[in-house]
């Protein structure tokens, strides 16, 4: 019988924190900082803080749909060759892609990686 891709108790703690992290984040830049009209007025303005060129960067990566991208070719090589990093990518792309606006490949993306924890782990046969 082969085994299955399924992190240890302990990968799966440091998974869920950084889950849960970006996910964290990702709420934190939509609903207070990109959603924001006073914010939205003085990065306009011309306001250089690090809070306004992050929101800057983060409305370019989100119209160019570069979170859903992202996600769905990690959660895709993930489903080919099992990896704790590329599920770690497809997990925290995933979360910013959900609730930064790119929801169809990021969701695409969460589906395959739920789908790649069934997936057998080529494991090296030592004779």
């Amino acid at each position: 019988m082969r085994n299955l891709f399924v992190p240890t108790a302990r990968q799966l703690n440091v998974l869920i924190t950084i889950g849960l992290v970006a996910l964290g984040y990702a709420i934190y830049l939509r609903y207070l900082v990109i959603e924001q009209t006073l914010i939205g007025l003085a990065c306009d303005g011309g306001l250089p803080t690090w809070l306004c060129a992050t929101r800057h960067a983060v409305i370019t990566l989100f119209q160019h749909g570069v979170f859903g991208i992202v996600a769905l070719g990690a959660a895709i090589l993930n489903l080919v060759r099992p990896s704790l990093v590329l599920f770690t990518i497809g997990l925290v792309s995933g979360s910013f892609g959900v609730v930064l606006y790119n929801v169809g490949l990021s969701g695409l993306a969460v589906g395959l990686l739920i789908l790649s924890l069934a997936r057998p782990v080529n494991v090296p046969e030592w004779h």
